[in-house]
């Protein structure tokens, strides 16, 4: 059920993407895409952590539905004064960023549906193994918002939809899953304010290492709009972006597969054989994607962004570093007691890369083309970093031991 939801949160996205970029014009779809970025940065914030730490928590409450019931209660208290905060933090982003301030009532309703977002109740679900439940609603509604996107966003002047609809989607899901607790007999109970700063302050350990990966991502676009005047630049961007990530989502299946097997065995030359086995084809397939980036987005996309294939191109090497990347941090260095390390990776990482973006800001060369440069630089020190860490600490696996 966890593949299955996150399928779906690849595949929905995939769907309106042809039909986004067909019926708005490229600025138009710059400034949905830039203030969806905006609010992955947000969403991170709402959820800080909480699918690791409250699930850990619930789990060790075991079936002790009066003590889930309290940790679910000040987990929701957690989320909603972060939600406050944030409502704080967008009024000033309102005032700094030009394109949020142009479209104010865009980003205030998009802001709305993520907080909307905070009463979901995933984290609880997964701590007492019911995904399925949290799996088939967001499905349901999600491939109901995603149908009357088709509907009712016919060009740039309906594009209020798209946070309306991710609004009435995230309260459906709120009400079908609350039933459920209901149902299941565990109520949601408020102890105190201090336990849910505690929750907050156990949790922040699993928020910065979220936050850290997702610089890569979100802060790229964030900075765009900042430094870049053209919203086709900024659509262009978002496109070969979301094409690449993607195309990333393909290689988590592989990594969470042998997760299990490396943490029984923690034999290094596994990983070796994965690489050996794979690489490859990752090649193989870095190299077809050079080739077809011109017709795949005119494909994809449509005309107006044929253009993007040399950005396109240019984002390619994320590809090839991302995949040993992956491998050799949670699966590799994770499972002999290095996740510090794993986590040090990512944020010496993400440090980099804010660092490069600022200096190409202060050197005036900030262009989506540098940008892209830099991303795959980053890309190639996190893999660089995660290997060294693995060939120190290769006594630490069975087969060195032995």
């Amino acid at each position: 059920m966890l593949y299955l939801l996150t399928i779906a949160k690849l595949i929905f996205p995939l769907l309106t993407l042809p039909y986004l970029t067909r019926v708005l014009t490229t600025d138009c779809y710059g400034v949905v895409s830039y203030v969806k970025s905006c609010m992955v940065y947000f969403q991170l914030f709402v959820d800080f952590g909480f699918l690791l730490s409250a699930v850990k928590d619930i789990v060790q409450a075991k079936d002790d539905k009066g003590e889930i019931g309290i940790i679910a209660g000040q987990t929701f208290l957690a989320k909603l004064l972060i939600v406050a905060a944030s409502a704080i933090v967008l009024v000033v982003l309102l005032f700094a960023l030009p394109i949020l301030r142009e479209y104010t009532l865009y980003t205030i309703l998009y802001f709305i549906a993520v907080a909307v977002s905070a009463l979901l109740a995933e984290f609880l679900f997964k701590g007492i193994e019911k995904m399925g439940f949290v799996t088939l609603v967001y499905v349901v509604m999600k491939g109901i918002s995603t149908a009357l996107t088709f509907v009712l966003v016919k060009d740039d002047g309906s594009i209020i939809w798209i946070p309306i609809l991710e609004i009435i989607g995230n309260a459906c899901a709120v009400l079908l899953t609350w039933g459920l607790i209901w149902k299941l007999k565990i109520r949601i109970k408020i102890v105190s304010f201090k336990r849910s700063f505690l929750m907050l302050k156990e949790s922040a350990v699993y928020f910065i290492s979220n936050f850290a990966t997702t610089a890569f991502g979100a802060l790229n676009t964030v900075l765009i709009g900042v430094f870049i005047t053209s919203k086709t630049q900024i659509a262009y961007w978002s496109v070969c972006l979301q094409l690449i990530s993607a195309i990333q989502q393909l290689y988590s299946p592989i990594i969470n597969g042998i997760y299990p097997q490396m943490i029984r065995e923690k034999r290094l030359s596994f990983i070796h054989k994965i690489m050996l086995i794979f690489m490859p084809i990752v090649i193989g397939g870095c190299i077809f994607s050079f080739f077809i980036a011109k017709p795949a987005l005119k494909i994809i996309a449509g005309e107006e962004y044929v253009n993007a294939f040399v950005l396109f191109r240019l984002l390619i090497p994320i590809l090839l570093f991302s995949f040993p990347g992956m491998l050799y941090g949670w699966t590799t260095l994770g499972v002999i007691g290095k996740e510090k390390l794993t986590t040090l990776s990512t944020v010496i990482t993400a440090i980099v890369q804010v660092i490069g973006l600022l200096s190409l800001a202060l050197f005036r060369c900030f262009t989506v083309e540098n940008v892209a440069i830099l991303r795959c630089f980053t890309e190639l020190l996190m893999m660089i970093i995660r290997i060294s860490l693995t060939y120190k600490n290769r006594n630490l696996f069975y087969d060195k031991l032995n």
